[in-house]
């Protein structure tokens, strides 16, 4: 509940829907917060990175990491070894999402005996 704040006018809300809607066209899907999240904490190969986000494909990594690629907050650095080494790394762009994901980790934290009954809900 909005307790003693003004609300918005229409010219904001239109403002504040297109900036919402432009994050979530590059965030969007389950696994993209989760991905930059783990290669913030340090730089990852293909199947490090697969092994620590649980559940993910490799064909849906394979996809999401290109994505986040496209959108620049990963780098994906090929070394000339024999086979050839891959790594992926968060970018600088990347580093800019600290505050949403940790306002999202507080939230979900906040709000996980919820979240719990609804995902209970759905199956």
């Amino acid at each position: 509940m909005i307790i003693d704040e003004s609300l918005p006018g229409k010219e904001e809300c239109v403002g504040s829907l297109k900036n919402i809607l432009d994050a979530l066209y590059v965030l969007n899907g389950k696994w993209k917060l989760a991905l930059i999240l783990c290669l913030v904490q340090s730089s990852k190969r293909f199947n490090e990175i697969q092994n620590e986000i649980t559940g993910i494909s490799s064909k849906i990594l394979a996809k999401e990491l290109k994505d986040l690629e496209l959108n620049d907050f990963i780098k994906r650095n090929v070394y000339p070894t024999t086979p050839v080494s891959i790594i992926y790394e968060a970018t600088e762009y990347a580093l800019t999402l600290k505050n949403v994901i940790g306002e999202l980790s507080a939230w979900g934290e906040q709000h996980r005996e919820k979240v719990k009954q609804s995902m209970r809900k759905q199956s």
